[in-house]
């Protein structure tokens, strides 16, 4: 089993970090949604070793992060829509899944074997500076086992990866902790997951609404299984009643054995929500059962309904 350094937020952290990701290494990145496991998207065997160490199902494709709209042109053809959505709110959590250019030279599981590539300019500035000095695009879902509970730490990678990956650079808490939001852009705009840009200001970008495609079977981008980002223990949601020895998870004013937020803040709320997962899973113990408050499907409720959603669903 390898060793997995933690490398602090200096140059010479970034700089190790680039040198392993240069190698065909992974390394766990810090962005402001979650911690992504990053490697060189147009080596094989690094995308390969993604997969392995998060035991991945292949049929999901990855998002490629890049540091500015410039770079991202190398890859995937603009539409009018993106260029319009990347003024608005790159660097930052969104994700767009654009026509891919033939000539991108990304590895093909990447993409899954699809014509599109989804593609992330992310704005924390470690992830800015390591992109940068890497000087190309690197693959990068949460940096999790799949499956389970993302990591907005650097300590939640370790706990989930350490000796399958070379490194994680540790850039403190992920300020927005739930992952991007996804547009299919290469048609009609499209919502494929909710995340950290809420529909209502996309669609006031727009000027129209998005349309709600969903095929789990095939999913077009990360995040579309139906059950996914799951804890141990069981997990029910909109809970009015806690049940003997659940652990209850609040949203807003009240007695919780844990709180989203006790204020009803949706921005808290989304920031806590991974953390919380993990911390309540832990109290809840094997066999356990984890109680959440509702949570107002509006804004970034939305994307915390859609992961809680996923982690209560049944598994396979």
């Amino acid at each position: 089993m390898m060793q997995t350094r933690l490398l602090p937020a200096t140059s010479k952290g970034i700089h190790d970090a680039v040198a392993l990701l240069r190698a065909g290494g992974l390394v766990a990145m810090p962005t402001e949604t979650v911690y992504g496991l990053a490697g060189d998207a147009r080596n094989d065997r690094a995308v390969a070793a993604i997969f392995a160490a998060k035991n991945r199902p292949t049929f999901n494709p990855l998002i490629v992060h890049l540091p500015d709209l410039a770079a991202v042109a190398q890859y995937a053809v603009l539409t009018p829509e993106a260029a319009r959505l990347a003024a608005a709110f790159w660097p930052g959590p969104l994700t767009m899944v654009l026509p891919l250019r033939d000539d991108a030279g990304l590895s093909p599981l990447v993409t899954a074997g699809l014509t599109t590539v989804a593609i992330r300019v992310p704005a924390h500035p470690l992830a800015q500076r390591l992109l940068a000095e890497f000087d190309g695009p690197l693959a990068a879902p949460s940096a999790n086992p799949s499956g389970r509970v993302s990591p907005t730490r650097a300590d939640h990678v370790l706990a989930g990866l350490s000796g399958r990956i070379a490194a994680v650079l540790d850039g403190g808490a992920c300020a927005v902790g739930v992952e991007s939001t996804i547009l299919a852009l290469d048609g009609p705009p499209a919502l494929l997951r909710p995340g950290g840009v809420p529909v209502e200001a996309i669609e006031a970008v727009l000027g129209a609404a998005l349309a709600l495609p969903n095929d789990p079977v095939t999913p077009k981008a990360p995040g579309q299984l139906a059950s996914h980002y799951a804890p141990e223990a069981r997990v029910r949601l909109n809970v009015q009643a806690v049940q003997p020895g659940e652990t209850f998870v609040g949203f807003g004013p009240g007695a919780a054995d844990l709180s989203l937020s006790p204020d009803g803040d949706l921005t808290e709320a989304a920031a806590n929500l991974f953390h919380l997962l993990r911390a309540a899973d832990a109290l809840a113990g094997p066999g356990g059962s984890i109680a959440f408050a509702p949570v107002p499907e509006t804004g970034l409720g939305r994307a915390i309904n859609d992961r809680l959603r996923r982690a209560a669903a049944p598994r396979p």
